[in-house]
């Protein structure tokens, strides 16, 4: 190792001027990105800057539907908090030069611990909506999830995207006939599992979109033409674009409080899922366990497997925490049906947790439809290289190679 030299009487280190070989690698210049797009994700390295870059293009009715929660926010938050105070617990000395993130999610294989969660309106947060997002959910080996209250019909997602393993989401009208029409048309487009969402008896109370006057599709009013000025593009893609419709309604021309309370069922119970049991001959899925005796209910009526979620906090307000409760619905229903979890999810490392205590993978919904609003398609795309990056580099630096191998062991979840 070579040392600086010093000037003989005055002790300072010597200069010099540099050799031009020495000049050369500093002098590199980055090719510069020409798509706005692209440039404008390339800033984006996490979760939080896809969120931030979200709320700035897009208008903020949108933004607070998919960035609010019910009442007071304190479900999301705590959520979120429950991720951000836990304890990772490494073992050194590992060779984890090759990591395999590669697991099965529902009888099937996924690159990835993940898939991505039915969310509603989709095409409302960027005009290419669910194809993107399912698209992009087969380039990178993971499942896709359509929304009953999703903006592409099932048939219309299986020829977009038609190498994606697509689930579809149900929610329950209390129309059996047409719950019983549309559970059809998933089995009919390839759907390979149907995930029923419980924890919607009734709507819960989203605040932001009361406050904002949220309608869909959106209606020019005063406000809304205010912020075509402020966000054109936004604007201009859906206004020249086909008109929003959904996966289970040909049309609506109210608020999303209105439709909330047309599409859920307060009278379904338990011989509804068993009545859903008979006519589904696929993987049967119930979103929105949030508690251990409820699993083992719905287990023993025919699930084959369970969503531990509060919704992303969009129902009740205050309630369980999915990643706290986890622990005991695993030892509960863990060796009957297979358990997965969403709510709060803002990395790669929240996933890796989330699996060390238990869970088989997890449902990303939120941060997608930010990396959606924040550049479409190729926001999509980036969400995933960022999650990626983010699972393979916890899992070397926890000194595991297969998530297969994470255990309780790896992650303390902190009082």
């Amino acid at each position: 190792m070579t040392t600086p030299q010093q000037h003989p009487i005055t002790g300072r280190t010597a200069r010099r001027l540099p050799r031009p070989s020495e000049l050369r690698p500093l002098l590199r210049v980055a090719r510069p990105e020409l798509d706005p797009t692209r440039r404008r994700l390339a800033r984006a390295h996490t979760v939080a800057d896809l969120r931030e870059i979200a709320r700035r293009r897009t208008p903020r009715a949108v933004f607070d539907y998919t960035d609010g929660a019910a009442e007071a926010e304190h479900s999301l938050r705590r959520a979120r908090e429950a991720f951000a105070s836990l304890e990772f617990r490494p073992s050194v000395l590992r060779d984890v030069s090759t990591i395999d993130m590669s697991t099965t999610l529902l009888g099937g294989p996924s690159a990835l611990p993940f898939a991505f969660a039915p969310t509603g309106f989709t095409r409302m947060m960027h005009h290419e909506g669910e194809p993107a997002v399912a698209r992009v959910a087969a380039r990178l080996g993971v499942p896709h999830t359509l929304s009953t209250m999703g903006t592409t019909s099932p048939e219309d997602l299986a020829l977009a995207a038609p190498e994606t393993r697509r689930w579809f989401q149900l929610y329950l009208w209390r129309d059996r006939e047409a719950s019983a029409a549309i559970v059809e048309r998933a089995k009919a487009a390839g759907n390979e599992a149907l995930m029923l969402t419980v924890d919607t008896p009734v709507g819960g109370a989203r605040l932001r979109d009361a406050r904002n006057g949220l309608t869909i599709p959106p209606a020019l009013t005063a406000r809304t033409l205010l912020d075509m000025a402020r966000h054109p593009h936004w604007w201009a893609n859906v206004l020249t674009t086909e008109p929003l419709e959904f996966a289970a309604l040909s049309s609506w021309g109210g608020t999303v409080a209105e439709l909330i309370d047309t599409m859920f069922d307060p009278h379904l119970t338990l011989d509804d899922l068993t009545w859903l049991r008979s006519t589904w001959n696929g993987t049967l899925v119930v979103k929105g366990v949030q508690t251990a005796a409820d699993a083992r209910r719905v287990v023993d009526a025919g699930a084959d497997a369970v969503v531990v979620s509060n919704h992303g906090g969009r129902q009740l307000d205050r309630a369980p925490v999915p990643l706290e409760t986890l622990p005991a619905v695993v030892d509960e229903v863990g060796g009957d049906a297979e358990v997965l979890l969403d709510t709060g999810i803002m990395s790669g490392a929240d996933i890796v947790a989330a699996v060390a205590l238990g869970a088989s993978g997890c449902l990303v919904g939120r941060a997608y439809l930010y990396a959606l609003m924040a550049g479409g398609e190729c926001g999509v795309e980036r969400l995933g290289t960022i999650l990626t990056a983010e699972i393979r580099r916890t899992m070397a630096l926890l000194g595991v190679t297969r998530v297969a191998d994470l255990t309780p062991d790896h992650v303390r979840l902190r009082g």
